[in-house]
C-alpha cells in the first residue's frame, strides 16, 4: 500500500507522460530518423525520468530535461549503430545504393539530409524548428550555451540548405519536420 506522497508522485508522473509521451517520441523519430525506435526511445527515458521523479519534478524545466534525456539516448543509439556498421563493413564489402534521379518526396529528403548531420547540429535544428523550441530552451533540452545553440542551429541549417539544393530549403525542412514526427508513435 503506498503513501499519500508515493500516491501524488505517481499521479503527477502519469499526467506528465500522457502530456509529452507523443512529444518525446516525435523528438527521438526526428533525432534518429528510427521510427521503429522512436517510442522504445521516449519510453526508456520516461522510465528513466520515473527513478529520478523526485529531482526531475523539483526542476526548473521537467520537460526540457526529458528532452536531454531523449537527446542522450539518441545519441548513444546513434553510436552503437555507427559502431556496428563499422563491424558489418569489415565482413561485406560497401556499396553505393544510390539511384540517379530518384522520385522521392520532399520529406524522405529532409530526413536523409538530417541524417548526414552531426548530432548536435540535427539536435538544435530539430528542437528549434520542429519543435519551435526557444534558444534558451534548446540550450536546457542539450545541456549547451545558447550561442552554441545558434551556432549550430545556423550551421545545420546552411548545411541542410547546401545538401537540399540552396533555395527554398529552409521552406521544404520546415514542412518535411512538420509531418516528420506523424509516423513513429508521435500520434498514436
Amino acid at each position: 500500500m503506498g503513501t499519500v506522497v508515493d500516491d501524488a508522485a505517481s499521479v503527477e508522473f502519469h499526467a506528465f507522460f500522457e502530456r509529452h509521451y507523443a512529444e518525446l517520441s516525435r523528438l527521438a523519430h526526428l533525432l534518429t530518423g528510427e521510427a521503429d525506435a522512436a517510442d522504445d526511445l521516449a519510453a526508456d527515458a520516461l522510465l528513466a525520468l520515473w527513478h529520478r521523479w523526485d529531482r526531475v519534478r523539483a526542476a526548473d524545466h521537467p520537460v526540457a530535461y526529458a528532452r536531454g534525456v531523449v537527446a542522450n539516448l539518441a545519441r548513444t543509439r546513434i553510436r552503437s549503430a555507427v559502431r556496428e556498421r563499422r563491424r558489418i563493413a569489415l565482413f561485406w564489402p560497401h556499396r553505393e545504393e544510390r539511384t540517379e534521379n530518384p522520385d522521392v518526396a520532399g520529406v524522405v529528403d529532409v530526413r536523409e539530409a538530417l541524417r548526414r548531420l552531426p548530432f548536435r547540429k540535427r539536435a538544435c535544428v530539430v528542437l528549434r524548428h520542429a519543435f519551435d523550441l526557444s534558444e534558451k530552451d534548446t540550450a536546457l533540452a542539450l545541456g549547451v550555451s545558447v550561442g552554441t545553440v545558434k551556432s549550430q542551429t545556423s550551421k545545420g541549417m546552411a548545411e541542410l540548405q547546401r545538401l537540399l539544393g540552396g533555395r527554398g530549403a529552409t521552406r521544404r525542412v520546415h514542412a518535411a519536420m512538420a509531418r516528420g514526427g506523424e509516423s513513429g508513435g508521435a500520434d498514436r
